[in-house]
């Protein structure tokens, strides 16, 4: 394309009746890419920002776009989306290494990745911040960029085995940013011997050296070992997987005697019904329901919640720690706890006959569930007996034991709270859990799955309304004033082109689902189209497509409601022992209730991005560790053959899950043998050139397990 073609127009593009002139509009194109440079446009978007209406001439505007995009005036930055690619010849930002060699830079202001050759990437490592050049682009290549300095190193330390031989070592990894193994001295093995798992942390990687220079920071245990394969996945994803001493220490010198004083200032909970209803393996109790039937015939319902800030002080080592660790994480074995035992399972811990501090919230509900009033208090109760699911689920069924008076009317309520809940729009995500049985060396000897039953929704429809109330209580602000900081759960609306993608995907088997109009009415479709696919073959499939459709939910200062649960107002405090930000939640209610002012915003708002990305790292661990898990199961399964269903379409080849123990697998692509398969992401398929035959999303199919790789945590099927 000529240079004057980009020449910015000084004055609108001419029109000719209604249909504007090629050049015209290309210059429009420009025009308006270059009003709005950090900002990405479709072709639809770009049609109606310069007035282009007919079918014909938005084909054309998809044709500019590709050519101004071929030509680096703009960048595709994810499918059909563009924006302005305004980067000079020498650019800053981060650095995204790959094991593959298909190393990118990504501008720091936002612009669309560069492919950086490993020949031209100068050992910067992953997540290193670098100055690059950007190479002058060949024609029909992609662009490229060449590493000319690191200016920031990130501290990196990678997972793997030791390979020790007579005079070195080196670390081999599955790492997906590096493709070298890790040299390492013998002087810095610290004691780890051939085969064992090991934190690596990289020193240098000299010039003209083909491996990274590094030293062994902590030896895991012998590879294959369950503890030591568990902490190798806390390691990978940076996640602790020991607990520093000198908190345990100053948890040890809390003590547990509550002061009379203390009992004086709150309101009384002791001599009112109240039980917790928990899993069976559970030990940190953090919430618990009290129950009375009030003069009026209506309930007062109380959710308390443990008052994990009343022994937690701001700026202890304890505080800190749980800042830092931002969440409890669950691997299928065993949980690493942000808070130390001592405070979780103990102090803090609603454990029956024991009397406990809480940070409750009280509600008066009528005969519809209705809120007539609530209150929230600092409070002191003692638990009368601790239920698990199963136990409370018995009841419900049955009609008798313990307590069944309170806890057939609390489920009558939670039924009605449930079902405004849905009327109004919240989306009815009732997935089962994959679970293992396994024995104390953590081998897997079963698989099972644990769904949600009426005694599960009966906590979760009060822990809902409470977390609801006081993020209304704290955000609600009388009109013309500003609402105080609060730390919200956040869950915006899903993204247009994804729910465009995933209708079009369902009419496949048939349904139809509403992608536009209002907020409820999107939702009530989803909820209409789960209810009809449940039991169906492509259930699982349709389930998982519509939460992918979804965005994340997260932790924000700013609020703007929660999509999926139909609330305007909504907060994470009901779980202050395993999760950070309802520690948040607390010490901003406390600080209310005392009239006191509205705390800063910005450093709260750092710390919801820091809590929303330690729960993403915690995600990932338990998925890692679940894979891992079903690896190990299905070892002794090899030549095995399984129906299952296609779960993913990659370039690389079809993820398959089977039906009878939601193990997942890869039949890669090179094992497709009987033709040439092309990739559609849009349809979710692989399709072979030649005789057209294809592999979709959601396809049953037959396969033989093939091989079981520990180290990737990776399954291989083929086809049977």
């Amino acid at each position: 394309m000529t240079k004057n073609k980009f020449r910015k127009s000084k004055k609108p593009a001419q029109r000719d009746g209604k249909r504007m002139k090629k050049q015209a509009m290309i210059q429009a194109v420009i025009a308006a890419f270059q009003s709005a440079p950090k900002e990405l446009f479709n072709y639809k978007q770009i049609s109606n920002r310069i007035g282009v209406e007919s079918q014909v001439q938005k084909l054309m505007i998809v044709d500019i776009l590709y050519d101004l995009a071929a030509d680096g005036f703009i960048a595709e930055t994810d499918r059909g989306r563009y924006r302005l690619n305004n980067l000079g010849t020498i650019a800053s930002g981060v650095f995204q290494r790959r094991s593959n060699g298909k190393n990118s830079f990504v501008p720091e202001d936002g612009g669309a990745p560069v492919f950086v050759a490993e020949r031209n990437s100068g050992h910067a490592m992953h997540g290193d911040k670098v100055k690059v050049q950007l190479l002058a682009k060949r024609k029909g290549a992609e662009p490229e960029a060449e590493v000319m300095e690191v200016l920031e190193r990130t501290e990196q330390t990678f997972v793997g085995k030791l390979q020790v031989a007579k005079g070195f070592a080196f670390l081999v990894t599955e790492d997906k940013t590096l493709a070298n193994d890790i040299f390492i001295p013998r002087d810095k093995l610290r004691g780890g011997k051939d085969g064992d798992k090991a934190v690596v942390r990289i020193m240098e990687w000299p010039e003209g050296a083909k491996n990274p220079l590094g030293e062994v920071i902590d030896v895991l245990g012998k590879a294959g070992q369950n503890t030591a394969e568990m902490h190798a996945i806390l390691a990978e994803f940076g996640l602790p997987y020991k607990y520093p001493a000198a908190v345990e220490k100053a948890a040890d010198k809390i003590p547990e005697e509550i002061p009379e004083e203390e009992i004086a200032r709150r309101e009384d909970f002791r001599k009112v019904t109240t039980f917790t209803i928990d899993p069976r393996d559970a030990k940190d109790f953090d919430d618990a329901l009290s129950v009375r039937k009030l003069p009026n015939g209506n309930r007062e319902v109380g959710v308390h919640i443990a008052d994990v800030t009343y022994y937690v002080k701001p700026e202890s080592v304890i505080e800190r720690e749980a800042a830092s660790r931002a969440t409890s994480v669950y691997l299928v074995d065993r949980t690493i706890p942000m808070l130390p035992e001592r405070l979780g399972n103990l102090i803090c811990s609603l454990r029956p006959d024991e009397e406990k501090l809480c940070f409750s919230v009280i509600f008066e509900l009528d005969g519809n569930a209705e809120v007539k009033n609530y209150r929230i208090k600092r409070t002191v109760i003692r638990s009368d007996r601790r239920f698990t699911y199963e136990e409370a689920q018995q009841i419900i069924e049955t009609g008798k034991g313990d307590f069944k008076e309170e806890i057939l009317a609390m489920n009558e309520l939670a039924g009605k709270l449930r079902a405004r809940r849905f009327r109004e729009g919240a989306i009815n995500f009732d997935r089962y859990e994959v679970k293992f049985e396994i024995d104390e060396n953590g081998k897997p000897l079963n698989v099972y799955f644990k769904e949600a039953k009426e005694s599960n929704k009966l906590v979760e429809e009060f822990m809902l309304l409470a977390n609801k109330t006081v993020a209304e209580f704290a955000g609600r602000a009388p009109k013309g004033k500003t609402p105080k900081t609060f730390v919200y759960r956040i869950h915006d609306l899903p993204d247009p082109d994804k729910m465009e993608n995933f209708a079009e995907f369902v009419r496949r088997f048939g349904y139809k689902v509403k992608t536009e109009g209002q907020k409820s009415d999107v939702s009530k479709g989803i909820n209409k189209l789960l209810d009809t696919v449940q039991g169906k073959p492509e259930e699982n499939l349709i389930e998982t497509l519509a939460i992918r459709a979804m965005q994340k939910a997260r932790y924000s200062t700013a609020n703007v409601g929660h999509y999926g649960l139909a609330f305007e107002y909504y907060a994470h405090f009901t779980s202050p022992i395993r999760r950070y930000p309802d520690m948040m939640a607390h010490r901003l209610l406390e600080r209310y209730l005392a009239g006191g002012r509205s705390a800063a915003k910005a450093r709260y708002e750092e710390l919801c991005t820091h809590s929303s990305g330690m729960e993403q790292l915690a995600a990932n661990a338990e998925r890692a560790s679940v894979k891992y898990k079903q690896v190990e199961f299905m070892s002794d399964k090899l030549g095995k053959v399984y129906d299952g269903v296609i779960s993913g379409v990659t370039e690389w080849g079809l993820y398959v899950e089977l039906n009878e123990n939601k193990c997942e697998g890869l039949v890669p692509i090179r094992d497709l043998q009987d033709d040439y398969y092309e990739f559609d992401d849009k349809n979710y398929s692989l399709t072979g050139r030649r005789h057209k035959y294809q592999f979709r999303l959601g396809d049953p199919i037959t396969i033989r397990v093939a091989q079981a790789n520990l180290e990737r945590k990776q399954l291989d099927f083929a086809l049977a």
